[in-house]
């Protein structure tokens, strides 16, 4: 593949979920080798360090979105370094962090793509709601909040409008999703690859299906985000919301090299590592190792 100058943004931030620890996840990734594993493979890789987070106690509490003055102030920090990044013809690489700095880098992509496509690698549908959320946490609401439902200081960050189209987006992994989630999903017409889906065609023809699908919409851009929850917690037990019955380690590969050989992806993002609970930083190596297979690693 071309030469990429890479962005590598860090967002250590917890705040969007219950259990602490996944803000050390920047580190952990970096420590199993992010920047040297992509520049092996001939790419530019210039590491940004981490956006500042403030201490969540300091801002506004909301009763039904836990810690909302923190992810906004995050979020809106991240969305503009992504913003220049594309400015400046970098790919971005965002390190999570817990899911709710999703809302941030699409909101910094929205600014330079007007028809965005974007791949959901999740065992979650995350399009809960203040008002559908069973939990209150924000890291469950970043694909609601891109199509402007939620709370107003959320969605309009980067901008008042929509970030993506219901349409471009292509959940791969689904395997926990939440009644409110479903109804969403069916109202807004969105193309969801259920754990169902992949076991009866298997990954090969679901990335096949999905990039014609984001082809037929015509996408000037494609987003890959990816929670490593997506993955089965036997690969991956350094994550805060383990769903059993996930994708596997070589599913996730060529699920990876698919995109890869597209040549449809523009950025990239990699959240909910969370060295706290994880065995020998596992969860931070198979991060990176997906990273590898996106941007142009093979095995021969």
């Amino acid at each position: 593949m071309e030469t990429l100058n890479i962005s590598m943004i860090g967002v250590p931030i917890d705040f969007g979920q219950m259990r602490r620890g996944v803000d050390m996840g920047p580190s952990a990734i970096r420590y199993a080798g992010a920047v040297e594993r992509l520049e092996a493979l001939g790419h530019e890789v210039v590491d940004e360090g981490d956006i500042y987070v403030p201490n969540a106690a300091k801002l506004e509490v909301h009763p039904k979105l836990r810690n909302l003055g923190a992810v906004v102030e995050a979020c809106t920090k991240l969305a503009e370094q992504v913003a220049t990044a594309v400015e400046h013809k970098k790919f971005p690489l965002v390190l999570g962090g817990d899911h709710s700095i999703a809302i941030g880098t699409l909101a910094g992509l929205a600014q330079h793509y007007k028809n965005l496509g974007v791949i959901w690698y999740d065992a979650h549908a995350d399009m809960n709601t203040a008002e559908t959320s069973p939990s209150g946490n924000i890291h469950g609401m970043p694909l609601a909040v891109a199509m402007e439902l939620g709370h107003e200081k959320l969605t309009h960050i980067g901008g008042e409008q929509p970030k993506i189209d219901p349409k471009n987006l292509v959940i791969i992994g689904a395997r926990s999703v939440d009644e409110g989630e479903r109804e969403l999903i069916k109202e807004k017409g969105i193309k969801v690859y259920s754990m169902h889906e992949i076991d009866r065609l298997g990954m090969a023809a679901v990335m096949e299906d999905a990039l014609a699908y984001l082809r037929s919409r015509e996408i000037d851009g494609l987003h890959l985000s990816l929670d490593l929850d997506g993955l089965d917690p036997m690969y991956t037990p350094g994550v805060g919301t383990p769903v059993p019955g996930g994708i596997t380690y070589r599913e996730s590969h060529l699920a990876m090299e698919m995109l890869q050989e597209s040549n449809l992806l523009t950025s990239a993002e990699f959240v909910e590592v969370n060295p706290v609970l994880d065995t020998k930083n596992a969860t931070a190596n198979v991060a990176v190792g997906l990273m590898g297979s996106l941007l142009g690693e093979s095995l021969v």
